[in-house]
């Protein structure tokens, strides 16, 4: 019986050098390669760390790219340039604790595994977030492995980019999913698909050790979690509003968290740090970015792709009646594949790309018009999507459904018949304000002009030798002349 007649669409796989047109010439994609784990006979591709990718996230400086592979639990690392695997950062850990941890915040406790702060895992990355100018990354995991149901605060990995290595470790709420840095860099957002919370964190400082955690914020209520320790539940579903998409307001005044369980996307007063309520109009609001002056989410059960003008949002914000709040004039609605996943939007926001799970499909929405004007394949089921800050290449990631398809990452190529719109749209490189960057360059300065000092004196230690042997001759032909 095929796969449809269970609800589950039949399997796809790409090939390099697929490709796909707007009709009005405007945009081209063309596949240029994948890394996969589903054919072992095709080296060329053949990546075994690539297991169940969830995520994908571009360097700010678009050098290479991160590739969260859930199952594998690890975090892939490939050049931009050539598709190359630079490095596989392993999420295993001997224990919770030790000196890569900070301190227990006090917020999240164990309360199903008593020994669970102590205890071996390994993590399973879901999301990422870059923050101080692109030197960390910022991995949360779906649990730690020993448990089963995603109850007991789980943790975020911090990977220096400079070294790709972890640097440090944090712990967070149950089943983090979406994680999202302030524009003016000083807090980290994690939302807990787990049980309607979100957490913060304090990263003003440009001290790792120095970072710590805020109170959470609850939205709405927060769920009592007493799961079995031995049987396996649907957490994907059993996670009341099943917080999702997350998104900073660019004045860093509001936190956006798309509901996709309970309709609405939530928002969150950053300054009382307290939940005011939900914008209304749009359902099941997977993944949600803002983008040259709208607000987009991506719908994943309808497979839409919807859109507000962001003063628009604002004004329903500060309307607001009790918790509700309405956008004037609704929203934009455009179909595109089913199961749309994660958007992203191109340098100049002309289009927006969604990765469409079920459609097995990126999709391309022309902004001007809010249609869809171009779609290619992609490894059957997306779910992750990152595009390069110049805007060239899309990079998708797939999973499986019930051991069919995913473990594949597919990349692509994009041109632009206006290629001076998105060139000039692309923003320049924020140089981060990294006293601990500034600091190592100084001890390398510092390492560097030792060495110099060093070289110089081995170099004219002849030279030296004399003037302090003559000079010794002196002082003793000084002494004796005074004795007589």
């Amino acid at each position: 019986m095929s796969f449809l007649a269970y609800g589950q669409p039949p399997v796809v796989h790409t090939h390099a050098g697929e490709q796909a047109r707007s009709a009005d010439g405007g945009i081209t994609i063309t596949n240029i390669g994948k890394k996969q784990q589903f054919d072992w006979r095709d080296k060329s591709t053949l990546d075994q760390d690539i297991f169940s990718p969830k995520s994908v996230n571009f360097h700010p400086d678009g050098s290479k790219y991160y590739v969260n592979s859930l199952e594998g639990c690890a975090t892939v690392v490939y050049a931009t340039s050539d598709n190359h695997k630079i490095k596989a950062i392993p999420h295993r850990f001997e224990s919770g604790r030790g000196p890569l941890w900070s301190a227990p915040s006090g917020y999240y406790r164990f309360t199903h595994y008593p020994d669970g702060e102590s205890r071996r895992f390994s993590g399973k990355p879901v999301e990422g977030t870059f923050s101080h100018g692109g030197r960390y990354l910022w991995v949360p995991y779906y649990r730690r492995t020993f448990d089963i149901n995603a109850q007991d605060p789980s943790a975020v990995a911090i990977i220096d980019t400079r070294a790709d290595s972890i640097v440090r470790m944090m712990e967070t709420g149950p089943l983090p999913k979406m994680i999202a840095c302030s524009h003016d860099g000083r807090l980290i957002a994690v939302t807990h698909w787990g049980n309607n919370t979100v957490g913060m964190i304090d990263v003003g400082s440009d001290d790792p050790a120095q970072w710590h955690h805020l109170p959470y914020v609850v939205v709405d209520h927060e769920l009592a979690l007493n799961f079995s320790l031995t049987h396996e539940v649907n957490r994907d579903s059993n996670s009341g509003l099943l917080l999702r998409g997350t998104v900073f307001t660019p004045d860093d005044r509001y936190l956006l968290v798309g509901c996709m369980g309970g309709g609405g996307i939530a928002v969150i007063d950053l300054k009382s740090m307290k939940y005011l309520g939900k914008i209304g109009g749009i359902s099941n609001a997977r993944h949600l970015i803002i983008n040259h002056g709208f607000l987009y989410a991506s719908v994943n059960a309808a497979g839409l792709v919807q859109r507000a003008p962001f003063d628009k949002v604002m004004k329903a914000i500060e309307q607001r009646q009790g918790a509700t709040m309405t956008v004037p004039g609704g929203w934009q609605v455009c179909k595109v594949g089913g199961g749309a996943r994660t958007i992203e939007a191109s340098p100049s926001g002309r289009y927006v790309f969604a990765a469409c799970n079920s459609a097995s499909a990126l999709y391309v929405v022309d902004t001007r018009v809010m249609k869809v004007v171009a779609q290619i394949p992609v490894d059957s089921y997306p779910v992750g999507l990152d595009i390069s800050r110049d805007g060239h290449f899309v990079v998708v990631t797939s999973q499986a459904r019930n051991y069919k398809g995913g473990n594949a990452v597919n990349l692509y190529r994009v041109e632009y018949a206006d290629e001076q719109a998105e060139k000039e749209a692309v923003k320049p490189l924020a140089q981060p304000a990294d006293s601990v960057a500034a600091a190592d360059d100084a001890l390398v300065a510092s390492e560097e002009s030792r060495s110099g000092l060093k070289d110089w004196c081995a170099a004219q230690w002849p030279v030296i030798a004399t003037v302090v042997v003559l000079l010794l001759l002196v002082v003793l032909f000084i002494v004796k002349m005074r004795r007589h």
